[in-house]
């Protein structure tokens, strides 16, 4: 058996097949290359959120950032969040909040509201409407996550450890999203 010089050993990617590799489809199986990972588990995520915002879309007129919007402001204190604490919670930035939060606004699923004590501060708040429409959201999210995580493809065990390297990787906790 021939060495070959190190600059042409097998075990090394070559220029053009880093091109290739880019290019090609993703491979079934697990690959301990972490930019492979982070591609797929963007390529996964996108998935999901065009499932999310197709369901969501068709029935209550949202998108998945509108609902995400809409569950955190359910789930803070009296149903509203300061726009920079929002912003905060989905890693936005408090412009991008804002843009968000307007047509939920013209739609009568959030009100703004002025702090009491700082005319400076305002909240984002669930409006009575945006209660009863979000959890109409709810059922309809809820359906497009068990079509999604099919029994016949996806056992308990696979969705348990799916969630944990989520919440390692730095989700929230399991279960902390839908009160």
């Amino acid at each position: 058996m021939t060495e070959r010089p190190d600059h042409q050993r097998s075990d090394q990617q070559q220029p053009d097949q880093v091109d290739r590799a880019a290019t090609a489809p993703v491979a079934t199986s697990p690959s301990p290359d972490p930019l492979d990972t982070a591609l797929r588990l963007v390529r996964a995520q996108t998935a999901v959120v065009k499932r999310f915002d197709a369901g969501l879309s068709r029935l209550h007129g949202v998108s998945l950032a509108d609902f995400t919007m809409l569950l955190h402001l359910s789930q803070a204190p009296g149903g509203r969040m300061r726009r920079v604490d929002l912003a905060e919670a989905l890693g936005l930035t408090a412009s991008g909040v804002t843009r968000g939060l307007a047509p939920l606004e013209r739609i009568g699923l959030v009100a703004r509201e002025a702090a009491a004590r700082d005319a400076r501060v305002t909240y984002a708040a669930l409006t009575p409407t945006g209660r009863e429409r979000l959890a109409e959201m709810l059922y309809t999210a809820r359906k497009v996550a068990a079509e999604h995580f099919a029994a016949e493809q996806w056992s308990a065990e696979d969705l348990g450890r799916l969630s944990a390297l989520l919440t390692r990787l730095g989700g929230t906790a399991p279960g902390r999203h839908l009160g």
